[in-house]
């Protein structure tokens, strides 16, 4: 639903009066408790909620803290699951940040990055919590259930899981069933026992049967509860109690079949009628009954059938809604349909009257499209349209949309829109034009009114009037967007540009929407100062739309620009400006405040200013990845990577590399630096060559390929392989091939006045020439590169030349070759060589990620704990940990501890 939650869904159901005592499923629901995850697995009418009800009932006395969500098919829209599950965990555990729910407000944020953020929160959690989520079966959507096993798979160990539904979840449970991690409740537990029947039966509801008379119904029901729970109430009032038991038999579908009608016949007229027109509704609450019905008292109704306990389940402590059993439900549904059909309709159509009256537009619109009232329902959808789009809840709007009919949608320009955007924002392209083309055909039939503004025409079908006047720009934007997916930059910038030509001058979003997508057009064609010009109007227009936190996503485009072109300065300027700016007024962190520290990190690392680079990574991590746009945590890993390399930890920077990869999510920004390109670099750093190779043959790059600006940093990877496989095989061929690709890099980069990759050609141009043995040659392209990078302060591009460039700047120090700059520059070197390898006494050494791993299995932490330590996932760490067990020839972490001792690693680990 677009609007507010529904709080029934976080209550516990309220329980009835009189339940069977059942210690043996309480005793293992607390043992459950210990572990992951507790699964109770039965099909309908076996008594799961009811047991956990009361099982979360005692838990609270006992000081235990428990959250508790009822789910629904609505719940499949992941923006809402997601909103619904925090919420629900906030009722146990109020620190719980709503931070997922911040980074669920941007498209397209990955799953991970929103389940992560929750872990985080969750992480900090002092105290044990059982989460209980009920129905699970009703969640089909692939996204949910794939987030779920990512929280399932990272859980806190103070965070306990429930699950009840009606069959095995999409969850990895034969895995942790392995690891024991796993408590099972199935219909064989859930069944009663001759003596829970018994007391059921007897004391609950006061029967008193004879021993053989309750054999027989537990043995005909199988101890299957809602079955006997139907038979007690059929058997109430009745004299040949033993003649009724004998005269039902068969399945326990049929059992259910012939007692629910048993139970149905025995009510008066005027609750049957009740019974049956209600039965439409999921939830029920007096006014809304007295609409469907169209009779007044259906407060009181509700009051007298719990009373009777015909199979009503109270949703809050106030007894305002209820729910019928879904077994009592599914009977009536039935009857219902079969006896009065042509009723239902026009049942459905009352309930979206009310609902929509009372602020529920979710059921109104849910009823509407039962009732197939498809024309009220494309009504209340356009309407609802501005809310959905606030609240992401972009699935919610395509599943209405493809329950209209499409001739209907066809007449609704608004609609068409939306249904464009739907698909849009979800990465899809087709269908969009389709959509585009609806609304387009109806532009040149609105007429103007007097004061200027459009006015429908007769055929044409429009409730939320305001939104069309947007139309036209809206399509020209959506145009530039698909253009922009399928790689063609000049129709990009055309359609862009007429989207910026349509748009009213108030129309502020739709107007930076289309700046930003012309920038990207100029970025993405390497015409960087047309990009940035294009994103700073973008970045004014989102300001003045009051959109502050997108600013953000600009800012980082900006400042991205800026570096290509070798403005160091500027790109920090635009990091600092944007966090002041969005901190005006005393507000608190926006989000993609830490996405702000990550970019600053990146350029005080370049300048060598590690411990600046470190606390802005810091920052970044203590704001959470919630305070950051949906790249964040990639971004902030391939910033950890560049950092652990700089202090000579290879192994951990590859790890982040892998883990930058995964969490990798593309949006319209050009891929200019790819995860592949960064790993096959790092390759080069740790020495292993065949593998940088390896990256090249499956990119197939050749230094024959035609040069783009999207492609400059590859084909600047592919120089250096080439470069460091002329050191190893000593063939002169590789040293031409790597010179004659970078003497076309540095043409390319000229041209576009792109200097952070001019500096870098022109340093490995200097190699080059050095591999060759033309050292005037070698120092001339070195001065070169110093005359660009010194003004802004460059370290690292010469730093990751090694030795072979520290002879280079001895050389250059010798001719007095910018010499402060130089000196500067050898000393940044001689410090980084000086950060030498732990020696070790093994066959197979530990590597330095392992050597991390080692330190901190001597200390407290569990092994969640050290891989969040480490900035890696849990699977990482128990790689790392297997390798350790391996090399150092133990098989558990306290043996691991106490051969490293032995080998004095421990202290050295400490030292490095």
């Amino acid at each position: 639903m677009a609007g507010p939650l529904l709080e029934t869904k976080l209550h516990v159901p309220r329980l009835r009066r009189g339940l069977v005592a059942r210690p043996r499923l309480s005793e293992r629901l607390s043992r459950g408790a210990e572990r992951a995850l507790t699964l109770v697995s039965a099909s309908a009418g076996f008594g799961k909620t009811t047991l956990l009800a009361e099982w979360v009932a005692a838990a609270a006395s006992e000081g235990r803290s428990t959250a508790w969500l009822s789910l629904d098919q609505r719940d499949n829209d992941p923006a809402l699951f997601w909103r619904y599950l925090v919420a629900a965990l906030q009722t146990a555990a109020p620190r719980v940040d709503s931070g997922a729910i911040s980074l669920l407000q941007s498209p397209q944020a990955p799953t991970e990055a929103v389940v992560g953020t929750l872990l985080n929160d969750l992480s900090a959690v002092s105290n044990d919590v059982v989460l209980v989520l009920d129905d699970y079966h009703l969640l089909e959507a692939r996204e949910v259930q794939d987030g779920m096993a990512y929280l399932l798979e990272h859980l806190p160990p103070q965070i306990h899981l429930v699950i009840a539904g009606r069959a095995d979840p999409a969850l990895p449970v034969a895995r942790l069933r392995a690891r024991g991690e796993l408590v099972e409740i199935r219909a064989a537990d859930l069944r009663f026992t001759p003596d829970e029947a018994a007391a059921y039966l007897n004391e609950v509801m006061g029967l008193a049967l004879t021993a053989p008379d309750v054999a027989a119904l537990e043995g005909r029901t199988e101890g299957w509860i809602a079955a006997l729970q139907m038979a007690a109430l059929s058997m109430q009032g009745r004299d040949d109690v033993a003649g009724f038991i004998a005269g039902f038999a068969g399945d326990d579908r049929y059992i259910v079949d012939y007692l629910a009608e048993e139970v149905l016949d025995r009510q008066p007229e005027p609750v049957k009628n009740f019974l049956l027109q209600t039965s439409i509704l999921d939830r029920l609450t007096g006014p809304l009954c007295d609409a469907v019905t169209g009779q007044d008292g259906g407060k009181v109704r509700l009051a007298a059938l719990e009373r009777g306990n015909l199979f009503l389940v109270p949703l809050d402590d106030h007894r305002q809604w209820y729910r019928y059993h879904q077994l009592f439900a599914d009977v009536l549904h039935a009857h219902l349909l079969d006896e009065r059909p042509e009723d239902v309709p026009e049942l459905h159509r009352r309930a979206s009257a009310w609902y929509g009256q009372n602020g529920h537009s979710s059921e109104a619109i849910r009823h509407a499209l039962v009732a197939k009232d498809f024309e009220r329902a494309a009504e209340l959808v356009e309407l609802e349209i501005p809310a959905l789009r606030r609240n992401r809840q972009d699935a919610t709007l395509r599943r209405w949309l493809e329950a209209l009919p499409e001739e209907l949608i066809k007449v609704r320009p608004v609609l068409s829109m939306g249904y464009a955007g739907a698909l849009m924002v979800r990465g899809e392209v087709v269908g969009v034009e389709a959509h585009l083309q609806d609304a387009e055909r109806w532009l040149d039939t609105t007429t103007s009114s007097s004061q200027g503004s459009a006015v429908p025409s007769a055929e044409m079908i429009v409730v939320d009037v305001s939104e069309l006047p947007r139309i036209p720009a809206t399509i020209e934007m959506y145009r530039s967007a698909l253009a922009l997916k399928r790689g063609d930059l000049p129709g990009t910038a055309r359609h862009a540009k007429r989207a910026i030509d349509l748009a009213a001058e108030e129309d502020h979003l739709t107007r930076a929407g289309a700046a930003g997508l012309m920038g990207l057009a100029f970025w993405g064609s390497g015409d960087l100062e047309a990009g940035h010009r294009a994103y700073a109007e973008c970045m004014a227009g989102l300001w003045r739309a009051g959109h502050i936190a997108d600013t953000f996503g600009c800012a980082i485009a900006l400042a991205d620009i800026r570096i290509a072109q070798g403005r160091l300065g500027d790109a920090l300027l635009t990091y600092e400006r944007a966090l002041r700016l969005a901190s005006e007024d005393g507000r608190s962190p926006l989000r993609g405040t830490a996405d702000m520290y990550v970019g600053m990190s990146e350029l005080h690392l370049e300048r060598d200013d590690l411990p600046a680079a470190t606390r802005s990574l810091q920052q970044s991590k203590e704001l959470g990845e919630h305070k950051g746009l949906p790249q964040n945590p990639y971004r902030w890993r391939v910033a950890m990577a560049r950092l652990r390399e700089a202090e000579g930890d290879l192994d951990g920077a590859f790890d982040l590399l892998n883990e930058a990869e995964r969490l990798y999510v593309s949006d319209f920004f050009p891929n200019v630096r790819p995860i592949p390109a960064m790993k096959a670099r790092a390759r080069l750093a740790q020495g292993r060559l065949g593998e940088a190779l390896g990256w090249a043959r499956e990119q197939d790059l050749s230094v024959e390929d035609d040069l783009s600006y999207l492609r400059e940093f590859e084909h600047i990877t592919l120089a250096r392989v080439l470069l460091a496989q002329h050191i190893a095989e000593r063939e002169a061929r590789f040293l031409d091939e790597a010179t004659r690709l970078l003497e076309r890099l540095l043409k390319a980069a000229e041209a576009g006045a792109r200097t952070g990759s001019l500096i870098e050609v022109l340093a490995l141009q200097a190699l080059a020439n050095q591999g060759r043995g033309d050292i005037p040659a070698a120092l001339a392209s070195l001065q070169s590169a110093l005359t660009l990078a010194e003004p802004e302060g460059y370290v690292r591009i010469f730093v990751d030349g090694g030795q072979p460039m520290a002879s280079l700047l001895r050389a250059a120090a010798k001719q007095g070759i910018a010499r402060n700059y130089v000196h500067r520059l050898q000393a940044a070197i001689n410090k980084t060589e000086g950060t030498a390898p732990v020696k070790q006494d093994l066959i197979e050494p530990l590597s330095e990620r392992e050597l991390d791993v080692l330190r901190l299995l001597g200390t407290d932490l569990d092994g969640p704990d050290i891989a969040r330590e480490l900035v890696v996932s849990v699977n990482t760490m128990r790689t790392h940990t297997k390798n350790i067990y391996a090399k150092l020839g133990v098989s558990n972490r306290r043996a691991a501890v106490r051969r490293a001792q032995e080998l004095d690693l421990m202290s050295r680990t400490r030292d490095r």
